[in-house]
């Protein structure tokens, strides 16, 4: 009899001391093939893990390491969980012997244009987009070195909307999108907008009419989809909960297309995927049954009346929305197990 001999992947995170870094954290101290090296967080370099993330106290005797190349580059993969605009001069250092998946926004966008005009930043190339519900994603993850981790409005958007154009029933224009995420979407950098007096009890748009910097990032996944050029507007809203993102994706259909085709689209599309639920009948998306998950709860409605389908998605915006989405891509690019490490179920209440 042969003994099963365990071979630990060793893992690098940079940008540990923000939500999604601790997320991410969190979700690797679970991974049963995982080792954890280097813990950098530039600004906290020398901080006890435990001072800034109170819940991950398996690393209580582990302080921030400082973000060198150098330590990065001792692992077989690092997560670069920074803010936009900062992963790509760190990336670009990195060996080619070290498997990349970025958090950030750095490369995800195919247009130079549009990268620049939102991001105010010189473009720094393209990676393998690292969604892998959508058409021939999975199999570019797999043999990618390097995955950019998509938006977790966009993630929320693409599920929702991306079956339907892909199956050629609703209009590339006229497509709307209204979502509502958690304060933690912002970053942990304090702000007089994210302090709790400001939001609890209450709700507020921003970024409005075509400035959020997801938006080109949408209309990417989606035009691919269409196998053409998509438009949308996107109304992003703060609202007074911790994490979580309910969007309401909504665009024209097609002459003679039917509720039926339309539930028929997404059902396919999703039937063999772990993580993404097209709810029954009735049951719509809460983004508090998706906390702590990696999962996308979806469902779709016809508003005959204007000619309308309005798909509802949920998910955590640290969860599918972020780490767990990038813990999933890593899973793919190291030959493990997609869903390692991972969960399907919320937690509640």
């Amino acid at each position: 009899m042969y003994a099963y001999t365990l071979i630990m992947v060793k893992i690098s995170v940079a940008g540990a001391s923000g939500y999604a870094g601790g997320e991410l954290l969190r979700l690797l101290l679970h991974h049963p093939e995982i080792e954890l090296g280097c813990i950098a967080a530039g600004g906290k370099a020398g901080e006890r893990i435990i001072d800034v993330h109170p819940n991950l106290v398996q690393l209580a005797d582990r302080s921030f390491d400082s973000t060198t190349v150098t330590a990065l580059a001792d692992a077989d993969l690092t997560f670069l969980a920074l803010p936009h605009g900062e992963s790509a001069a760190l990336a670009l250092q990195l060996p080619a012997s070290v498997a990349v998946v970025d958090l950030g926004a750095d490369f995800r966008l195919a247009s130079a244009a549009s990268w620049e005009k939102f991001y105010k930043l010189p473009h720094a190339g393209t990676w393998v987009y690292g969604l892998p519900e959508l058409d021939g994603n999975r199999e570019k993850v797999k043999q990618a070195r390097q995955v950019a981790n998509p938006g977790c409005y966009p993630t929320s958007v693409a599920l929702a909307l991306a079956p339907l154009f892909s199956a050629n029933l609703i209009e590339t224009s006229d497509v709307s999108v209204v979502a509502a995420s958690g304060t933690s979407g912002a970053g942990r950098k304090p702000t007089d907008s994210l302090l709790a007096t400001q939001v609890m009890g209450s709700m507020n748009a921003y970024k409005v009419g075509g400035l959020h910097q997801h938006t080109p990032e949408m209309e990417q996944s989606l035009s691919r989809a269409a196998d053409g050029d998509v438009s949308l507007s996107f109304t992003p809203l703060l609202a007074p909960m911790t994490r979580g993102i309910l969007a309401t994706c909504s665009a024209r259909v097609k002459p003679g297309v039917s509720y039926e085709q339309l539930r028929a689209a997404l059902a396919h599309a999703y039937a063999n995927e772990p993580f993404v639920t097209l709810l029954p009948e009735g049951v719509q998306p809460q983004s508090s049954s998706v906390f702590g998950s990696n999962s996308a709860h979806l469902q779709v409605s016809f508003d005959e009346h204007v000619g309308r389908v309005v798909v509802m998605s949920a998910i955590d915006n640290l969860g599918k929305g972020a780490a767990g989405q990038a813990l999933q891509n890593a899973n793919l690019m190291l030959g493990f197990s997609e869903n390692l490490g991972l969960t399907v179920n919320g937690v509640a209440p």
